[in-house]
């Protein structure tokens, strides 16, 4: 079964390579621009969420957002990020796809709305 995990693991990014270069003959773009776009989009998927990571971590540490909601954004990214690196359109497709996926959607509106509410006094004028 070990063996079996491991051939999978490993063909996949040859058959993605594979799945490129068709890909690249059907559009006649390069498979280089394919491959070099899907690591910059990558590097600078990472670099962007490294610095939201600190920014979304000051603010679940004093209550503003919580903890594993910003987690699981975060991780999603960066896995994201990790499938634009590797090699090939395929793994590309998924990294999209994995952005794409509606998670965390609409709690985030409402908590806003909730930390900008301002108290005060009410007081009728005649």
């Amino acid at each position: 079964m070990r063996l079996l995990a491991s051939a999978i693991v490993l063909s996949f990014p040859l058959l993605d390579l594979l799945a490129t270069a068709r890909f690249s003959r059907w559009t006649g773009v390069s498979m280089w621009v394919w491959l070099a776009g899907g690591l910059v989009a990558g590097m600078a998927l990472l670099r962007t969420e490294r610095v939201a990571f600190r920014a979304r971590t000051v603010a679940a540490m004093h209550g503003e957002a919580s903890v594993l909601r910003e987690l699981l954004d975060s991780g999603r990214k960066v896995l994201a990020g990790f499938l634009f690196m590797l090699p090939g359109v395929v793994s590309d497709l998924f990294g999209l796809g994995l952005l794409l996926l509606p998670i965390n959607t609409g709690l985030r509106t409402q908590s806003a709305v909730r930390a900008g509410a301002i108290d005060g006094d009410y007081r009728r004028i005649e």
